[in-house]
């Protein structure tokens, strides 16, 4: 089995997982995650912070984007620039005004939106299917989050949200795959150390 289809395989099986779970414990599983992720030291301190929307049957990680909102935080959210194949950050003020269905109809913010310089952002959501406990992370296959992180500042922390039944005993990667420093879920914190890129 090459990679490519190794990835794949993984992929469709943890969101296959994901959707069965009902939707009222993945409701109560999301503020479980929101809240552990807000009570993290890292994010109590930022002042700027990149969170993704949620999309399908992820965990709503709109619940952390209120906390952000309501703490006075700088809450951009990522915007896909399909001709470049990049994502930029825009700022968000009000996820029900701000935010619209955008590539592939994931939620984004609108193109109005004021856009976020990435080297502002001081802490990061990152998205994924499936992650490992050496932080590890398969995505959905287009890159985009791997071609983003290395222009965010060195130190800034890379925190994944994921039900526990995203948690594999390992994510087959390549070497551009981009790993992240924490996964939170809905049962624990997994702090990882980063490994160089």
């Amino acid at each position: 089995m090459t990679l490519r289809d190794a990835k794949q395989a993984l992929r469709e099986a943890v969101v296959a997982a994901r959707e069965a779970l009902a939707p009222a414990w993945r409701a109560q599983a999301s503020a479980a995650i929101a809240a552990r992720i807000a009570d993290m030291d890292s994010f109590s301190r930022a002042r700027v912070v990149l969170l993704t929307l949620p999309y399908r049957s992820e965990w709503d990680a709109t619940l952390l984007v209120d906390r952000a909102l309501a703490a006075g935080k700088v809450v951009a959210a990522p915007r896909v620039d399909p001709s470049a194949r990049m994502l930029r950050a825009y700022r968000i003020d009000d996820a029900a005004r701000d935010v619209e269905a955008g590539y592939r109809g994931i939620p984004e913010p609108r193109a109005a939106c004021p856009e976020i310089a990435p080297d502002r952002i001081d802490w990061v959501l990152v998205p994924g299917t499936a992650f490992d406990a050496t932080g590890r992370r398969l995505g959905y296959g287009g890159g985009y989050y791997d071609r983003l992180l290395p222009f965010l500042p060195t130190a800034t922390p890379r925190v994944a949200g994921a039900f526990e039944a995203q948690v594999v005993d390992s994510v087959p990667t390549a070497p551009h795959d981009v790993t992240v420093d924490c996964i939170v879920t809905e049962q624990r914190t997994l702090h990882v150390v980063r490994r160089p890129e």
